[in-house]
C-alpha cells in the first residue's frame, strides 16, 4: 500500500472541502416565506454554467409552518441570462399520501436588468406569482424536526 505524501492529502482534502460545504441557494416566489408566499431552498445548489443543468434538492417552505420535500433540476439558457427549475414535492401532512406537487420557476439570477422577459414568474402548488433569488438567511435554511 502506498502512502500519499501528506502535502498531497492537503491539497486533496482542501479541494474537497467546497463540495461539502456547498452554498445553499434560495428562490422566493409570491414573495417568499414569511411574506404571503413561499421560499425553496435548494440545499448545496449551485448556478449551472450557461446552456447546463444541474439537480435541485431541499425543501419549500410555505404558509406558516408547511415545509416539502423537494427535488427537482434548474437549467441555464444558453446566454447565462436565466434560470429555468422544475420542481417536485411531497408532504405527506399537507398535500395527502401519495402526492407530489409540481412547480415551475423562472426568472433571471441577475436580476430584471437585461432579463428578456422582465421579471421571474412561477407557476404550481407553491409558486403562483412573481419569482426572484433570495438572501438564505439562518432562520430560512433551517429545518424543523417537526414540522407539516
Amino acid at each position: 500500500m502506498k502512502l500519499i505524501k501528506p502535502s498531497y492529502a492537503m491539497l486533496i482534502l482542501g479541494l474537497m472541502a467546497p463540495l461539502a460545504n456547498a452554498a445553499d441557494y434560495c428562490i422566493a416566489t409570491g414573495g417568499g416565506y414569511g411574506n404571503g408566499g413561499s421560499s425553496f431552498i435548494g440545499k448545496g445548489f449551485t448556478l449551472p454554467a450557461a446552456g447546463a443543468c444541474a439537480p435541485w434538492s431541499g425543501f419549500v417552505k410555505t404558509a406558516s409552518t408547511v415545509i416539502a420535500i423537494s427535488s427537482g433540476a434548474g437549467c441555464r439558457s444558453s446566454d447565462g441570462k436565466s434560470l429555468e427549475l422544475t420542481i417536485s414535492s411531497t408532504d405527506p401532512a399537507y398535500l395527502g399520501l401519495g402526492v407530489a406537487s409540481a412547480d415551475h420557476i423562472k426568472f433571471c439570477p441577475g436580476g430584471a436588468t437585461g432579463c428578456p422577459y422582465g421579471g421571474g414568474t412561477g407557476s404550481g402548488t407553491f409558486s403562483n406569482g412573481s419569482a426572484k433569488a433570495q438572501t438564505c438567511t439562518a432562520a430560512l435554511i433551517k429545518l424543523p424536526a417537526i414540522h407539516d
